[in-house]
């Protein structure tokens, strides 16, 4: 069920999995099964998957400085280290898939 416009031809050629998949301005792209272009999530999406890296790279680096002298944090270090690299994947996927405006894409492969 495609619930998603494709930007170039206006059908709806996407559904939330083809959609969160999509990527960034900066990746490939999904095709649109109606006419074939490629089309990624926008600027928006962009925007949000590099603040939410800057966070979980922020999140590491205090983890790692402040886990051993508090011992709650201590004993849940390495789950927690787990949980932000699972977090760093799956979050702006999710967010694309639901949130964000698709556009074609303007990367120029050879």
């Amino acid at each position: 069920m495609s619930i998603y416009n494709c930007p170039a031809c206006g059908k709806k050629g996407f559904n939330p999995y083809t959609k969160g998949m999509a990527g960034k301005m900066n990746s490939k792209g999904r095709p649109c099964k109606y006419c074939g272009r490629l089309c990624v999530n926008g600027k928006g999406a962009t925007i949000f998957n590099a603040i939410f890296s800057l966070i979980i790279f922020a999140c590491f680096i205090l983890l790692f400085l402040f886990a051993q002298s508090y011992t709650f944090l201590a004993i849940r270090e390495v789950p927690l280290y787990l949980l932000m690299l699972l977090a760093e994947f799956l979050v702006p996927k999710l967010v694309n898939a639901f949130f964000f405006r698709m556009t074609e894409s303007i990367r120029l492969d050879i």
